[in-house]
């Protein structure tokens, strides 16, 4: 196969257009879990994260999350230009491990929480939250 040099020029150009294009944020969203599990297997169950089904607007979207016996609780959203919303740790004198709060969203999306347990184990728990008016600029 030959190519033409505007052939070749296009080609180059695609490229490196790809290049600059940030990540996708589901690459994002698995990357700061990934960090945050060290890579080991999350489970389901012993997590609870209650946010609307639909937000009327983004700029405040409230989202509770509990899960007893954590150590710690990762809270993410797939897409928003920053995923990381909130990392909570719980010391030995925490009376719940539980913690409730405004996000903002910029459109529909899933909101992910990760919960790291006392026994090392992680667990998680998504909702996807349909936003009418987007709150990150939108």
């Amino acid at each position: 196969m030959t190519l033409s040099r505007r052939q070749t020029i296009a080609l180059a150009l695609g490229a490196a257009a790809a290049a600059a294009v940030p990540l996708p944020a589901l690459a994002k969203i698995e990357e700061a879990i990934a960090a945050f599990t060290g890579g080991a297997a999350v489970g389901e169950g012993g997590i609870t994260l209650t946010a609307p089904e639909i937000a009327e607007n983004g700029n405040t979207v409230p989202v509770q999350v509990s899960a007893p016996g954590a150590v710690a609780i990762l809270l993410v959203a797939s897409g928003n230009p920053e995923p990381g919303i909130c990392l909570a740790r719980f010391g030995e004198g925490a009376g719940s491990q539980m913690f409730a709060t405004r996000i903002r969203l910029a459109s529909t999306q899933d909101v992910v929480a990760i919960a790291q347990m006392a026994d090392g184990s992680f667990v998680r728990a998504a909702s996807e939250v349909k936003v009418t008016i987007g709150g990150c600029g939108g």
